[in-house]
């Protein structure tokens, strides 16, 4: 279920669904259940309660999270939706490559267990 090629702060577009077409930042990504929510997409109506004197009640518009499946990195050398390759470097660590251009999107070190 786990969708490793979607990080928080990645600029995505959506490619299927309501929002289909729209960029935007991820704030958070779920690798248990394969949810992102990304700004400004799937926008849903809360209802809040105030629970003291301070807080406010009402009606709040808010992001929720969509299936990652439904969302491609927008890679940042081409700007285009691109589908994402994990190229392992000399050194040990790992970088995502947009498989169009073969441009470097990020580098990491993966954790030792």
């Amino acid at each position: 279920m786990a969708n490793n090629n979607i990080k928080k702060n990645d600029v995505v577009i959506v490619i299927t669904g309501e929002d289909k077409g729209s960029k935007g930042k991820v704030l958070e990504t779920n690798p248990k259940t394969g949810r992102v929510i990304v700004e400004g997409v799937n926008i849903v109506k809360k209802h809040k309660k105030a629970r003291s004197a301070q807080q406010q009640s009402g009606i709040f518009e808010v992001e929720a999270s969509i299936d990652a499946s439904n969302v491609m990195l927008v890679c940042p050398k081409c700007g285009k939706p691109a589908k994402v390759g994990v190229v392992i470097n000399e050194n040990g660590s790992k970088s995502r490559v947009c498989k169009e251009c073969k441009a470097v999107i990020d580098t990491y070190t993966p954790a030792k267990n």
